[in-house]
């Protein structure tokens, strides 16, 4: 890696952290062959570190109405918004390859309203990105235009919790310079073996 992880804290050392950490740390970086900046950042703060991925998790990896890939386009469209260069790299290598098109994260940072998806998509992320930047707007129209698309209550929910919990990591991540990982940039963007 040829630039900082973060530049405003000082990143732990592995070795010094605490064992559900350094396992959980570890056992990413053996999935993914490399360590996430985001991981050693949080872990500056122990008990927020675990408090952060154990909601993470809860909103990224459960089954729900709305697919893995979707939730993605969420954090991609809203961090975009709110310019935070982490997670729309690393958000965006993950959308690539949960949605297998090497173009899609590019189309919807860049504007979502113009980028190949459909017209349900197009409303869960102007849903999802009026909940990041004025939720003080959100109004009975908002939910009535998500269960036109066939949106539960629960996924509503799901995309409003997506987008707030990723408004706090945009936040964290542009206060600490997080910087993106090397290795996010091309993921999802080749066939594997290229």
């Amino acid at each position: 890696m040829t630039q900082p992880i973060a530049n405003r804290f000082p990143t732990p050392s592995l070795d010094k952290l605490p064992e559900d950490i350094r396992t959980r740390i570890l056992t990413v970086q053996e999935k993914s062959g490399f360590v996430p900046n985001v991981f050693l950042t949080l872990a500056y703060r122990p008990d927020e570190f675990r408090a952060f991925f154990a909601y993470h998790d809860a909103l990224m990896e459960k089954d729900s109405g709305l697919t893995k890939a979707e939730r993605e386009m969420i954090v991609v469209a809203t961090s975009a918004a709110n310019q935070c260069q982490y997670c729309v790299i690393a958000h965006g290598a993950i959308l690539r390859i949960r949605a297998k098109s090497p173009v899609i994260a590019d189309q919807i940072a860049v504007n979502y309203r113009k980028a190949d998806i459909a017209p349900r998509q197009r409303a869960m992320l102007d849903f999802a990105m009026k909940v990041s930047r004025s939720a003080e707007e959100v109004s009975e129209a908002d939910f009535a235009a998500l269960t036109a698309h066939g949106f539960s209550n629960d996924d509503v929910w799901d995309i409003a919790a997506v987008a707030a919990f990723f408004a706090l990591s945009n936040r964290l991540a542009n206060v600490t310079a997080m910087r993106p990982n090397e290795e996010f940039y091309l993921m999802g963007r080749l066939p594997k073996g290229n």
